[in-house]
This record gives C-alpha cells, sequence and structure tokens, in this order.
C-alpha cells in the first residue's frame, strides 16, 4: 500500500511538472534588427512581468496549460499582443518578435475617426494621432484645458477672442472656428453656440488618444469640417483598475484638482473622472485688467460600459459642466466698482450632455454601431451695458455598418444632427432651429500592398424650421490615395468637398460680446461651400543601431466660396472666395530616450473679393516648433520647447510683431507617485509689453485683436498620484 500511495504522489507531481511550461522570445527592431534588451513581457492574467537579457531574450517560466495574452512592450516602440496556447507544438522553440519604432505615425495606432478601427499606417486618408504617451506628458503641462494641446500641433493656431476673459478658438490650416469640428467620441459636443468656450472646458485626464484630420472631412462628419476636425477619444476600462488624482499649482493664481477611477468586471465596467478649476483674477502687466479672469469651474463625467457577450457591448455617460468666469476690471472683480472702474465681462455657463454608444458584432469581419449624443447648454454673457443669455439644445444621432474585409472594407451609414438655439429677449430675434439628415458610405481598397485607396460619398438635406438660415441639399464626394513607395516611403493623396450652414457664432460676434448683432436675412444667406486638396510624403528610416527618423512634409489648398462676412453689423455672403494654401514639415528623431522634434507652418490665406486680394487677418504666415525630450520610461522627463510665430496682420491695418516663447518641463515619476514642474513663456512675450490693447477709456474700453500672450511667464507644479494603475 505505501508503494501505491508513493507512485499516486509521483504520477500527480510528474503531472503538475508537466503543467508548467516555458516561454522563449526573441525582441528585435524591425527596422535594425538589433536585439532590444529590457523589452518587457506581461501575462495580465497571470500578473507575471518580465524583462529580456542582454541579447533580447525573454523566458517566462511556470506557465500552466490554456490559453494567455503575452504583452510585449519597450519605450519608443509599438506594442505586441497577441494569446497563445500552452502547451506549444514546439515548447523549445525561440520565437521571433518584431518590434516597429513609434516615430511620428506610430504603428499600432488605431484610428476611430474614419469609423474603420483600422491601423493609422494603412489608412488613405491623413490623420495625425497623439498616443496616451504623448497626452501624459501634455496634461502636466496645463491640467485644466487642451489649449495648449492643441496650439502645439502644426497647423492648428490658437485664437484668444477674448482680452479679459481667456476665451480661444481653434484654427486649421489658417481657416476661421467656424469651418472646423470639435468632435468626443466621434460625436459633435461642441458646436454653435457652446463652441466658443469650449477649449476651456476640457481636461486632458481623461483622454486616452487626440486624432486630428487636417483638410475637408465633411463627407465623414457633415457641414462645418471644410478646414478638419479634431477627435477627442476618452479612456476606456482597461483590465487593470485606475485610480489617479492630480493636484496643480499655477504661478498665475491658478489651481486645479481633478481624479480619475476606472475598473473593468466581466460584464460591466465604469470610468468616471471629475475636476474642480480655479483660477482668481490674474494681471501680470499691471493694467488694471484681468490677463486670466477669475474663473471657478467644476466637472464631472461618469460613463458605465456593458460586455453583454462577445457580439453585444455598448457605453452611457454623462458630462455636466459648471463655470463662473468673471474678468474684466480688477476694482470690478473684486467687489469695488466707481465711476470709472466699471468694465467687466461674465460668463456662466451649464453644460449637460448625455452620450450613448452600443455596437453588435455580426461576424469577425461585420459590426453595427449606434451612437447618440443629446446637449443641453446655457450661457449668459453680461457686462456693463449689455446681458445676452442663450439656451442651445443639439443633438446627434447615427447609425452605421462596419464591414473589414481582406481587400476591401466598407462603411456606410445615416444620421440626423439637430440644433435649436433659443435666445432671450430682447436678442430673441437671434433664435434658429437647424435640423440635417445625412447618408454617407466609404470603401477602402487595398489593391496590393504599395496602394490602396479611400472614397466617400455624402449627401445632406437640411431642412431647417421657420425662422432659420436658408435649407440646402448637398452632395460631397471625397477620395484618398495611399502610396507606399517604398519600406521607407509613403505618400498620401486627396481632396474633397465641403459646406458650412449660415451661423451667427463666430470670432467676429465673441469679439463683440453679440451686442450689435443682428439676425440673418434668411432669403438672401446662402451656404459656404468648399474645395479642398492636401498631399504629403512620408519618409522614415533607421540611422544606425538606436536611432529613428521620420520626415513628414503635407501641401494643402482650400477655397471656400461665398464666405459669410460681417457688414454693417449683419452676416451676407461676400462677393468672391477665400482661399487657404501652404505646407507643413514635421521632422522627428529618436535616440533611444532622446527625442527631437521640429515642425514648421507656412500658411497663405487671402480673401477675394470684387477682384480685390488681400491677406485675412489674424493668421500668421510662418510658425516654427522646436522640442527635445529626455525620458527613462517609468522614471524621469525632461523637456524643453520654443515656439516662433510670425507677424500678423490685425484688423486695423497694423501688423503685430513676431515673437518667440519657450518652456521647460521636469518630471520625475515613481509606481505611484509623479512631481513634476512646468514653465511657459519664459522670455516673457506679452502683447502689453509692446503697447494698449484697447482704445478709449477704461471704463468703456474697445479692444483691438489679441494675436500674443497676455500672462506672461507661468509656471506650474504638481503631483500625481496613482494609487491603482497598470
Amino acid at each position: 500500500m505505501k508503494r501505491f500511495f508513493m507512485l499516486i504522489s509521483f504520477v500527480l507531481l510528474a503531472h503538475l511538472v508537466s503543467a508548467q511550461n516555458t516561454f522563449r522570445a526573441k525582441v528585435f527592431n524591425d527596422q535594425t534588427k538589433a536585439a532590444l534588451k529590457g523589452a518587457t513581457a506581461t501575462i495580465p492574467d497571470l500578473k507575471i512581468s518580465i524583462s529580456a537579457d542582454t541579447s533580447g531574450l525573454l523566458t517566462i517560466p511556470n506557465i500552466p496549460n490554456g490559453k494567455f495574452e503575452i504583452e510585449i512592450t519597450y519605450v519608443g516602440f509599438g506594442k505586441s499582443e497577441k494569446v497563445y496556447s500552452f502547451p506549444m507544438q514546439t515548447p523549445d522553440q525561440v520565437l521571433t518578435i518584431n518590434l516597429e519604432p513609434s516615430t511620428g505615425e506610430l504603428a499600432e495606432v488605431t484610428v476611430q475617426t474614419t469609423r474603420t478601427n483600422q491601423n493609422l499606417r494603412d489608412i488613405p486618408t491623413r490623420i495625425e494621432a497623439l498616443p496616451l504617451e504623448e497626452l501624459d506628458e501634455k496634461s502636466t503641462m496645463r491640467p485644466g484645458d487642451v489649449r495648449m494641446l492643441l496650439g502645439e500641433t502644426t497647423g492648428i493656431h490658437v485664437q484668444q477672442t477674448s482680452a479679459v476673459s481667456g476665451s480661444a478658438s481653434f484654427r486649421i490650416q489658417g481657416l476661421g472656428s467656424r469651418y472646423t469640428q470639435l468632435l468626443q467620441d466621434g460625436m459633435p459636443l461642441y458646436s454653435g453656440f457652446s463652441g466658443n468656450l469650449s477649449l476651456l472646458q476640457i481636461s486632458p485626464l481623461d483622454l486616452r488618444q487626440v486624432e486630428f484630420i487636417k483638410g475637408s472631412a465633411s463627407t465623414l462628419y457633415g457641414g462645418g469640417a471644410i478646414a478638419g476636425l479634431v477627435n477627442l477619444i476618452s479612456k476606456v476600462p482597461e483590465k487593470s483598475p485606475e485610480l489617479t488624482f492630480l493636484l496643480n499649482g499655477t504661478s498665475a493664481k491658478g489651481a486645479d484638482a481633478s481624479g480619475y477611477y476606472s475598473q473593468k468586471w466581466k460584464h460591466i465596467g465604469t470610468t468616471i473622472f471629475g475636476s474642480y478649476n480655479y483660477n482668481g483674477a490674474y494681471d501680470p502687466s499691471n493694467t488694471g485688467l484681468s490677463a486670466i479672469p477669475l474663473t471657478k469651474r467644476f466637472t464631472i463625467n461618469p460613463k458605465v460600459f456593458l460586455y453583454m457577450d462577445e457580439h453585444n457591448s455598448g457605453w452611457f455617460g454623462v458630462n455636466t459642466t459648471y463655470e463662473n468666469r468673471l474678468g474684466g476690471d480688477l476694482q470690478v472683480i473684486s467687489g469695488q466698482p466707481d465711476n470709472v472702474h466699471q468694465y467687466f465681462e461674465q460668463n456662466k455657463t451649464f453644460r449637460f450632455s448625455t452620450q450613448l454608444s452600443f455596437t453588435h458584432k455580426i461576424d469577425e469581419e461585420s459590426k453595427i454601431n449606434l451612437k447618440n449624443t443629446i446637449c443641453y447648454f446655457d450661457r449668459d454673457l453680461a457686462g456693463p451695458a449689455f446681458d445676452f443669455k442663450g439656451r442651445q439644445v443639439s443633438s446627434y444621432s447615427e447609425v452605421n455598418y462596419v464591414r473589414n474585409g481582406e481587400k476591401a472594407s466598407w462603411v456606410a451609414g445615416a444620421n440626423l444632427i439637430t440644433d435649436h438655439f433659443t435666445a432671450e429677449p430682447p436678442q430673441n430675434s437671434l433664435s434658429y432651429n437647424q435640423v440635417t439628415i445625412g447618408t454617407f458610405v466609404q470603401n477602402t481598397y487595398k489593391a496590393n500592398n504599395w496602394f490602396s485607396v479611400e472614397s466617400g460619398l455624402r449627401l445632406d438635406i437640411n431642412n431647417p424650421a421657420p425662422a432659420t438660415p436658408s435649407s440646402g441639399l448637398f452632395i460631397l464626394p471625397r477620395i484618398n490615395a495611399l502610396f507606399k513607395i517604398t519600406d521607407h516611403l509613403s505618400s498620401r493623396i486627396g481632396g474633397g468637398l465641403g459646406y458650412k450652414m449660415p451661423s451667427l457664432f463666430n470670432d467676429e460676434v465673441e469679439q463683440d460680446d453679440y451686442v450689435h448683432i443682428q439676425p440673418l436675412n434668411i432669403g438672401n444667406t446662402q451656404a459656404e461651400q468648399s474645395y479642398g486638396l492636401n498631399g504629403d510624403l512620408n519618409y522614415r528610416c533607421a540611422l544606425g543601431d538606436e536611432a529613428v527618423i521620420n520626415v513628414n512634409q503635407l501641401f494643402f489648398s482650400t477655397r471656400v466660396d461665398r464666405p459669410l462676412i460681417l457688414q454693417s453689423n449683419s452676416f451676407i455672403n461676400a462677393p468672391g472666395y477665400l482661399n487657404t494654401q501652404g505646407a507643413e514639415i514635421n521632422i522627428k528623431l529618436v535616440m533611444d530616450e532622446l527625442v527631437f522634434y521640429v515642425g514648421y507652418t507656412y500658411t497663405d490665406t487671402k480673401t477675394h473679393f470684387n477682384g480685390i486680394s488681400e491677406l485675412q487677418t489674424l493668421t500668421p504666415k510662418n510658425q516654427l516648433s522646436f522640442d527635445v525630450t529626455y525620458e527613462i520610461e517609468g522614471s524621469f522627463r525632461f523637456g524643453a520647447e520654443s515656439f516662433y510665430t510670425g507677424p500678423q496682420l490685425l484688423s486695423d491695418g497694423t501688423t503685430g510683431k513676431d515673437y518667440v516663447t519657450f518652456g521647460l518641463l521636469v518630471q520625475k515619476m515613481w509606481k505611484h507617485l509623479d512631481i513634476f514642474v512646468n514653465a511657459e513663456n519664459l522670455t516673457d512675450q506679452r502683447q502689453t509689453k509692446w503697447g494698449s490693447i484697447y482704445t478709449g477709456s477704461l471704463t468703456t474700453p474697445k479692444f483691438k485683436n489679441i494675436y500674443a500672450p497676455l500672462d506672461g511667464v507661468v509656471v506650474n507644479a504638481g503631483i500625481r498620484i496613482k494609487l491603482l494603475n497598470k
């Protein structure tokens, strides 16, 4: 009997030993074939993580039988994620895994803006993406909003629209803010009356990716995307829970506190983001007026994710933001007005929106998606002699069918957009209703390994109710082609048509505080229509064993017929067209932990009215940026950046000065804590140093165009606490 038990024990032990497997793989740079020493392999389900030796060899012992996903990462390279079955068919096999360098266009970035969720490098439409790693750096530079994030991107210019309230809009390739769309998770939440303060009310902490399309995107998203669009992609729950808090303070009397939590269970998940942002009235130039207004803002954004089965999933979210922004005379802000000190601008806003997304997976290649968002926006803009109040209720609903085949991918769908604005007396004549029904179809065809083409067609029907701008039927085609000329050189060429329905809401009206604006002349106002072309060359190669360079050259041209202009406080269609053309160049050099980046934008934007050509105001022809970053992943980051903005034509016929700003960032990271210090505009460039920003008296100032910073040197410092992190 004793021998029998010994035999049973031996068999059980042998079985347990045989159930333990070993994973072996060598990790290489896909371009240079150099071994990536220190690459990390992780099995999330087993909570196992191990690093490669000097030869790039990974060895993970004691893996039980079954199927497990193994993630392999290396700083500066794309991630490899693959499911392996154990025991393997060849247990002693040493696998070869090649990682692609993350240079400019990240090989592993999947973009959502074209709705096909394809790899960035394989999409004929030119899309730029900022992944989570770069957003992590930007969130420490300005944790309260995304203005800096957009302003540091080539081809995008952030334009301040108020001298004392800090409100701003963004322009793509020289075209005004009304020609661009700002999306969140593929849905337009910030447009019309709710658009002008949007940049200041979005925090980057809960974003995992930002995608840019420069040039006409109206075929994808309808009217208003003539210049392009920016899509802010929110974080989603991952396998490991996350709980992060960020606390930040600035030398300009600012303070930010925000928190983010996410967790995923088997059939349900959640993300919760909340923030409180405060800024005291700040006047570094002692002008008596606020360069930064007194600001109090609160945001809460919870989401629930459902994973019903392998075919059905979705999420529902709510976004609530309240802000009180008071700028103007510091004596008025402090509650001590008198006969001289009377000027102020106060913005009280309340934003409440819901977002719903549902996906039904039909099979491995096809799925149906449903989207809906409803947004309520209430704004009260008050001054010493005016009080403009309005409410906007807008909605966006879409259903689309996606099929991703080996050779061809299809997207077809329809959407409904509604926009209802109600202005309170005495400006109630500015109220309007707008309804747009759109259908679209898009095909991406991969002819062979070196050529693919993406074509699309959209039909929009604008059917406004009474007391609304003119209706219209618009057919919007577009086509983009991708040429992979060599392993190192590729090119994209494309173009499309666009349109923009007449609207009162743009930068000019915002600067005038809606005081003297007249309603649109419905019968005599037509939609603006555009024609856009762009083409680029992208070169990427290795320089030795440790360095990789990426060079991207873009050329663009867009023409807008019958642009809406403000004349005697009324909007009319201009007798002619607006044309913008130019070029962008981006150069990125990655040398192990050291990254250099240079970006240059040349923009030539002119109006051609009544046969007379003139430069467009507030559009710098030349912009240059330089950035260098040294980073030891998970330990230390140092960054230095500089920006040059060329002269700009102002509306009074004068020319604004060119200027250079400079910034530094130092960040130390531990497993559960980051500490950062960031300094912006160390050259202390301020428009108030070059002259007064207003004419008339301090009691009733008439402000000039704001083309340069007003806040001067600003230093911020803070901590990020990661109680749960991946």
